[in-house]
Parts: C-alpha cells; structure tokens; sequence
C-alpha cells in the first residue's frame, strides 16, 4: 500500500507498528537543534521528524517497508493536496450549543438530544448549509477508524486556497466540535494500517478523493482555515509537469474564452436582466475544457474568470467563486480543441 500511494503522488512515511504516530527519530535528531524541514538525516533516506520526511520516491519506500513490513503508512496531507476531515466519536461532555458549530449560532428551539459525536456535529453543519452530509458521500474515500471514528478524504482546490490543520476542540479555528481537520502541517493514517485498537478500513464507495466541496471550502475559509501564505511544499506531488502550450494553441484557447469574457463584462452596464451567472458559468465551463485540453492552465483561466466577473459584480466574491469553481471543474471533464472555431 505505500508504494502503490507513493507511486500516485502521495508522500509517505512509516508510522510505528501498531501505533499511529511516526517512527521515532535517530538518537542524534532529538538532541540536535535544526528544524525538521532541514534534517541532515534527509538526504541520506532517514524517517526523522515524521511527515517532514514524506517521500514519493520509490527506491527509498521500497527500502523502508523493505526492512520491516509492519509499520503502518503515513501521508503528508500538504504536499499531497488533501484536505482530510477527521471525525471523532470520544466520549466527552457536550460543550454548550454556542460552541458546537463556531461562527454559528444554534437557536435555542433546535433539539440537541442524543448529539454525542463528531458525525452529529458535521451532519448539523451540513444541514445549515443545505449541503449532503459529508460522512454519507460515497463519491469520495472514507476511511472507519479503529476508534469508531472516520476520515473523509478530499482533494485540495488546485490552484485555490491552502488550508491548515485544526482540533475541533480548538478556541481559535476549529470547523466543528469534535470534527478535526488533516491538511498543510499534518498527516493522516492510510487505510489498511493497522494499530492495536485495529485498523483503518476503507469504506463502501470510492477509494480516491474527491474534489473539496465548494461548500466546504467556503467553510473553511470562513472558520479561519485559509493559510494566507502558505509555504512552498517540501516535496511536489509527483506528476508530470505539462509544458506550456504552444503558442498557436494558446492564441486558439484565447480567442474562444476572450469572447465570452466579454460577454461576463458586459454585465456590469447592468444590476441585472444581464443574466450573469449563466454568461460566467458558460464561461467557467469552457476555461475548463480548455484548460483540461492544454491551452492555457486552470489557474490562468481561474484569474481571468474572477477578473472578468468582480468587474461586473463587485462586492459578489462568494457568489462569482462558487460560479468558477463549478464550472471549471465540470468543464475539465470535457477537453475543448477550438481550432478553426470562429
């Protein structure tokens, strides 16, 4: 399972066996005084400073499970683009209703009997925001913890925000109570690791990550989640780097998304009748094909798409972001070739 992860871009590294917690590092790392990003023990394929030292590289995968095939597998959800939201089922008093969802208040006519857990919490927060309960989505991979709880695995917006982890038992940033999140500066346990409380088992339904739901990311963003600067990662996902598009291409791609740019600007001679988010969906559909057939990337097409549409509508940021992201993301199922189109 670790190689077949790290084959697929996700950074690993060994957990102690039968625990969920890093192996321990060398004698020399706990006495030395560098950071763990500058560990002298990297370069020489040493596990010091757990998911610091998260690899893609098979040859040293291979070696660390080669020498003892028991340690569990760790992620590094940063350079892995996840966002991991990690429920929990302890048992614990319940905090009063201001502290369940933070930032929401929960009317005192709502019934809170039997809320007990993280999963009441999300699926309260889901409802709020007239959203599927994300412990329900089978379109993306969940994970049942040994301790009854569950990891609902997401992939991170590409090219958008970056998130940082929390403890839903946090006072300064917390999605929900009881509800963690794994993301930049954390790592999550793969599925199949076994502890001695059990192992970590992949539920009916995907066995990859889905895309982040907008909803969610707003949320995240909201709750105080957004890293504003976030730092470079240690290690790329391990893909392929697309070269730039040639010139020819870029100028077809440009041609097509500039015209219906024009049409999203066009709609600030108006408050409304202009019928604006039909022009910016159409318009975020086709920069997805576009982007998916190599004509530009998805960031270029994401910034021209905002630009376009704050023009039109500003003071609307929520509103055009969950527009784009929308229809980037339905469009780059559908590659565009807009050659000789007029």
């Amino acid at each position: 399972m670790a190689l077949w992860m790290a084959l697929r871009g996700y950074p690993v590294h060994p957990l102690a066996p039968g625990a969920k917690t890093p192996v321990p590092n060398c004698s020399d790392c706990p006495t030395g005084r560098h950071a763990p990003q500058e560990c002298p023990c990297h370069p020489r394929g040493g596990w010091c400073h757990g998911f610091h030292a998260a690899t893609t590289d098979p040859d040293t995968v291979r070696r660390w499970w080669g020498r003892d095939p028991e340690p569990g597998i760790g992620v590094s959800c940063g350079p892995a683009g996840l966002v991991v939201i990690d429920v929990d089922a302890h048992g614990a008093s319940v905090p009063d209703r201001r502290s369940l969802l933070p930032g929401i208040p929960i009317d005192e006519r709502v019934d809170l009997t039997g809320l007990g857990s993280g999963y009441d919490t999300l699926a309260l927060l889901a409802a709020c925001r007239s959203a599927p309960n994300p412990c329900e989505d089978p379109s993306t991979l969940r994970v049942r913890t040994p301790s009854g709880g569950m990891h609902i695995w997401y992939r991170a917006p590409q090219g958008g925000p970056r998130f940082r982890c929390s403890s839903g038992s946090s006072a300064k940033v917390a999605l929900a109570w009881q509800v963690d999140v794994r993301a930049v500066g954390g790592y999550i346990v793969a599925p199949s690791t076994r502890t001695t409380a059990g192992v970590y088992e992949p539920l009916p339904g995907a066995r990859v990550p889905a895309a982040l739901p907008l909803w969610l990311t707003a949320e995240l963003v909201r709750t105080g989640h957004r890293i504003e600067n976030p730092p470079a990662p240690a290690e790329p996902r391990a893909r392929a780097q697309a070269s730039p598009a040639p010139r020819g291409r870029r100028q077809d791609g440009q041609r097509v998304l500039g015209a219906l740019l024009d049409e999203v600007r066009s709609c600030a001679a108006s408050r409304e009748g202009t019928a604006f988010s039909e022009k910016l969906n159409r318009a975020a559909f086709t920069a997805g094909g576009l982007a998916a057939a190599g004509h530009f990337s998805e960031a270029e097409a994401r910034q021209s798409l905002l630009e376009a549409a704050e023009h039109a509508r500003p003071h609307q940021s929520r509103r055009i972001a969950l527009i784009v992201e929308t229809g980037l993301r339905a469009g780059s199922d559908r590659p565009i070739h807009p050659k000789g189109r007029p």
